[in-house]
């Protein structure tokens, strides 16, 4: 039954990374300090580390999915969102995940849709628990490092988060490779 929802996922890999990336940049664009171009290759990471999710590694990909959640919140918190902003953001990947297989979901016998819909939900709300601890820990991490006292970002910024996505990309071709 997963594969299913895996196949579909991928399916609409495309749409789903376009749609998020449209509706969270549009809805924050006055907090640029991170390019969307960072940010649509952070959506394009955790849209293809769900469709593993869903698939036969979902097993090796949930310390990926962890991981990339934690980047996540880690880059929300660079971009000068609020913690209830990066909840937001994720929390409409669910609303995206229900209007793209619904109809893959609908189709399953009544158990195992019901068992696919509440490992979705699992998912995301465990994305959105990592992604608060990395905003939470971006946070703290500026606290000690700058005495309080909010700095700009810049490059050296970008470029971590840069590096970060990188290396969690890297993560999940090699997951791809087994």
């Amino acid at each position: 039954m997963l594969v299913a929802v895996s196949r579909g996922l991928a399916a609409n890999r495309d749409e789903l990374v376009r749609s998020w990336t449209q509706w969270t940049l549009r809805r924050v664009a006055a907090a640029g300090t991170i390019n969307a171009a960072t940010v649509e290759r952070q959506i394009a990471l955790l849209v293809d580390v769900l469709v593993e999710l869903a698939g036969p590694m979902r097993r090796q990909a949930m310390e990926l999915w962890l991981s990339a959640c934690e980047g996540y919140g880690r880059t929300a918190a660079e971009r000068g969102l609020a913690a209830g902003e990066v909840v937001e953001e994720i929390q409409h990947l669910r609303e995206l995940l229900i209007r793209h297989l619904s109809e893959v979901i609908a189709a399953m016998p009544a158990r195992a849709s019901v068992a696919t819909v509440l490992r979705l939900n699992r998912l995301v709300d465990k994305g959105i628990a990592y992604a608060v601890v990395g905003y939470t820990d971006t946070l703290v991490e500026t606290l000690f490092n700058q005495r309080g006292v909010p700095v700009g970002t810049s490059g050296p910024v970008e470029d971590e988060t840069a590096a970060r996505l990188s290396q969690l990309e890297a993560e999940l071709e090699k997951l791809r490779e087994v």
